[in-house]
């Protein structure tokens, strides 16, 4: 393993964290007017709602996929499916929602370009983020013929390998890439980089929607009479309240 290959895949990750997480709190701390995804909808219908639910379907799909599948030890799941098994799972049903994403994703890219209106309102960030996003997902189409090259899951255990270590601050993470090929490294690389860049974009967005979950565990809302010194009994609504 060189310098660079040590650069990129020993400390860029902390450093593209860091980028996350710290950018993420100043721009909602210092700047939360724009801390929202600027939709398009008003300007143009057309192929957004397409476009945009095959894209958020694959991603988040995907997204929790990479996350279980990468982070989660051999030994907790090594009892009941194998390394090839898993592989082989995560395969058909990475690249069916990689398509989805793929075409999702082509499509909004494709309005934003096309579309005279959409174009001129949209910001650079609009444009670079999506072109990183469609080839994140090119690329991680591409993995999927490369992976049947190892259908044993020895590349599948060393790239999770190599994620648990970096997150666990264990060392000789890199050294667990040795083998992995230009393509997966790509892939990795532009991974992170899209975390680096997404305090910068509109993908702040992503925060609000995860922090829409705790709508479900709120308490209930007490709703009080008006009429409080009515007595028991009679505290309903009138006849003449319906017509109101």
């Amino acid at each position: 393993m060189n310098t660079l290959d040590h650069f990129l895949f020993g400390i860029y990750p902390y450093i593209a964290f860091v980028v996350f997480i710290a950018g993420s709190l100043l721009r909602f701390d210092r700047d939360q007017y724009t801390w929202k995804s600027d939709s398009s909808q008003m300007l143009k219908m057309g192929q957004l709602r397409l476009g945009s639910n095959l894209f958020h379907i694959g991603v988040l799909f995907l997204f929790f996929g990479h996350t279980i599948g990468m982070l989660t030890p051999h030994f907790i799941y090594e009892h009941f499916i194998s390394a090839g098994n898993k592989q082989l799972m995560a395969m058909i049903s990475g690249g069916l929602a990689g398509l989805l994403g793929f075409i999702g994703v082509t499509l909004l890219l494709h309005r934003r370009l096309t579309e005279p209106r959409i174009r001129i309102n949209s910001k650079t960030s609009d444009i670079v983020l999506l072109v990183l996003l469609w080839l994140q997902l090119a690329l991680g189409l591409a993995t999927v013929p490369l992976s049947g090259q190892h259908l044993d899951g020895s590349m599948m255990l060393k790239l999770a390998g190599w994620a648990q270590a970096i997150v666990t601050f264990q060392p000789g993470a890199v050294d667990m890439l040795a083998e992995a090929g230009f393509v997966f490294k790509m892939h990795m690389f532009l991974g992170m980089s899209i975390f680096f860049i997404f305090p910068f974009t509109r993908l702040v967005h992503v925060w609000s929607g995860f922090a829409s979950v705790g709508y479900l565990m709120r308490p209930y809302q007490v709703v009080r009479a008006r009429r409080l010194n009515v007595p028991a009994g009679r505290n309903q609504p009138r006849a003449s309240d319906a017509s109101i």
